[in-house]
């Protein structure tokens, strides 16, 4: 079981710890009461900017909110041993790598002696070896796991109003109803579900079953329809535990705490990495400590393709996940330093972007200066005030929000309300934070550090702000690292089955029984059939399946199927509604969107790529 101390730090900090970071002083209680002042005022950024389009299209679905992209991710914030990663929309396995973005539909595999972390902002999943976890749906208010096999733990630090946090398995579904510390232990053959609750409370339902779970109990599940559940000893902590209260530690004793919302995944590691500096014009400012002669903001990593962001920066360093996908980057002397957003009370949260970045092009750089024949893709950080556009579909107020949570002084911001001012953005990194790469090592995810392309000073001046590349990823920019063989993992859907509660009765505790504590095989090669078989997009809803509460999503797409519906816009994820054609089996059609700033030339137009058997 946890410690007392353990305890008693997890009741102050464990759940209400954003409030009281947030309101620790008089000075930064002032600070966010302005801030909501000013935004209460502030006229939604640009929330006609696509009135246009909208008109011609009265169907569209481009300004409804709920068709923006999610304002969270997962972070793959440890890996120790073999990790494999799925990434939705492929069959192939990868290594899993450290920052990459988890969503929807993405699936994580550890083997034997391995373990993983995945940090979401409000929670960390940390598993342990031989698990198979799904991340089966994830949105601004709710997270749902598919564990298929092995261990988890699930720390729940804050729990808002209207929020959810499922974890399904064999024998039932698991909904937290307080912020806590939560382990489940699923054999390897789904017979069997142990759940501990050592913080807060959860809720177990399924076939003929809805009962809450207390701190300080564990019940083992068994069946499905209908399901049983046993009362049975807590156990002794073993070394999961202990690590897991190491981790969390960690994250609550962490100094960046002060200056960095809890809810952005990855600040706790900035202690190891940099120290923070205090600026009369910026504020608290942190500063890589280490890092190569040269060093630039989102030039030493590569970009992957991760939808529905489309293009997505994936740094290289260990602490390179919050301050490239958060806040802004300023040039201070000679060194570059990272400003994070302001802390946030509730409504108001932090919004992740693929990447606080302006790409560059036009007639007389993208078109006109070639290396090879080959043309560039160049992009640089955005500095503090200067707005970020996106390259995806948004609608509603999401522009406006997504940028003034990641700033903290938002003048710039909310007096841009005008498309036509991006003219007049003074860019103040084009010149000295400018990196170009050939359009291959783009659209193929390839490390960017070693092939910076020079670009003349007189040639730069020429460049425009565009989009974004014209440039469709191939199919290794949308994987994690490097291709494995399929884990030995059981054939699962890979959305769970949904299973209704109707006649959920409340099951009395049985005999005291102890946990399955089963392991998997170590990951061996297959065949490509079997491996399609083993982890592809359409695999069987039939049993044993998932017991789930809330409805899975959609299955989406293939990036194969994406990625050739891309052809008459390169470079851009497709919109909700040409989604929705592609799955009803009709042609993708136009994009009804309109980008900013406009292209400057028109798009070229690329052949699609070859159709093939694989998903």
């Amino acid at each position: 079981m946890i410690s007392d101390e353990c305890r008693a730090k997890q009741s102050i900090e464990l759940f209400p710890r954003q409030e009281i970071r947030s309101l620790g002083n008089l000075g930064a209680c002032v600070s966010v009461f302005i801030f909501l002042i000013a935004l209460s005022f502030t006229p939604p950024l640009f929330a006609q900017a696509n009135s246009p389009a909208a008109s011609q299209d009265s169907n569209s679905q481009q300004n409804a909110p709920a068709n923006n992209p999610p304002s969270r991710v997962a972070r793959i914030s440890f890996v120790k041993g073999t990790v494999s990663y799925l990434r939705a929309g492929l069959n192939q396995w990868t290594e899993a790598s450290l920052n990459f973005p988890v969503t929807t539909g993405d699936r994580i595999y550890t083997d034997r002696d391995s373990r993983a972390e995945l940090q979401v902002g409000s929670a960390t999943v940390r598993l342990s070896d031989s698990t198979d976890l799904t991340m089966t749906n994830l949105k601004d208010q709710s997270m749902q796991l598919g564990l298929e096999q092995g261990t988890i733990r699930v720390s729940v630090y804050r729990l808002r109003s209207g929020e959810a946090v499922e974890i399904d398995t064999p024998n039932g579904a698991l909904t937290a109803v307080q912020p806590g510390s939560y382990r489940v232990d699923t054999a390897l053959n789904g017979g069997s579900t142990l759940v501990t609750v050592n913080e807060g409370s959860l809720e177990v339902t399924g076939a003929g079953i809805s009962q809450t779970v207390q701190a300080g109990q564990a019940v083992k599940l068994t069946g499905q329809n209908p399901i049983n559940v046993e009362s049975v000893p807590m156990l002794e902590p073993d070394d999961l535990d202990r690590w897991c209260e190491q981790r969390d530690k960690r994250l609550f004793s962490s100094r960046s705490g002060k200056y960095v919302s809890p809810d952005i995944p990855g600040y706790d590691d900035l202690d190891d990495y940099g120290s923070w500096q205090d600026n009369p014009d910026y504020g608290p400012v942190w500063f890589p400590a280490g890092v190569a002669v040269g060093w630039v903001p989102y030039r030493f990593g590569h970009w992957a393709w991760v939808f529905p962001w489309g293009w997505t920066w994936v740094e290289d360093e260990p602490w390179g996940f919050c301050p490239f996908h958060f806040g802004r980057w300023v040039h201070i002397g000679v060194a570059w330093g990272w400003v994070p957003g302001p802390i946030l009370v509730a409504p108001m949260f932090p919004v992740y972007a693929p990447a606080f970045v302006a790409f560059l092009g036009g007639p007389g750089f993208s078109i006109g200066f070639e290396v090879g024949g080959v043309g560039l893709a160049a992009w640089f950080p955005l500095g503090p005030g200067e707005p970020f556009f996106p390259w995806y579909h948004w609608g509603g107020d999401y522009l406006r929000v997504v940028n003034i949570t990641n700033v903290r002084n938002v003048t710039n911001i909310t007096n841009i309300t005008d498309i036509t001012d991006i003219r007049n953005v003074h860019y103040a990194y084009k010149d000295i934070g400018t990196t170009a790469v050939n359009r291959d090592v783009f659209a193929g995810g390839k490390p960017v550090a070693h092939s910076v392309v020079s670009i003349p000073r007189e040639q730069l001046a020429k460049a425009q702000v565009i989009p974004h590349p014209a440039v469709n990823p191939t199919r290794s920019a949308a994987m994690a690292g490097r291709p494995v063989s399929t884990p030995t993992v059981r054939s699962a859907p890979l959305v769970a089955s949904n299973r209704t509660n109707s006649g959920a009765t409340r099951t009395s505790p049985g005999a005291a029984r102890q946990p399955d504590r089963t392991t998997s095989p170590a990951a061996t090669s297959r065949t490509e059939a079997e491996s399609r078989e083993a982890s592809g997009l359409r695999r069987s809803t039939s049993p044993p399946g998932l017991v789930t509460r809330a409805t899975p999503p959609e299955r989406g797409l293939s990036f194969n199927e994406m990625n050739r519906a891309m052809f008459e816009h390169p470079g851009r994820p497709l919109e909700p509604a040409q989604i929705e054609n592609l799955r009803g089996g009709r042609p993708v059609g136009p994009m009804v969107d309109r980008e900013f700033p406009a292209h400057i030339a028109p798009l070229p137009r690329v052949a699609p790529a070859p159709r093939s058997h694989r998903p």
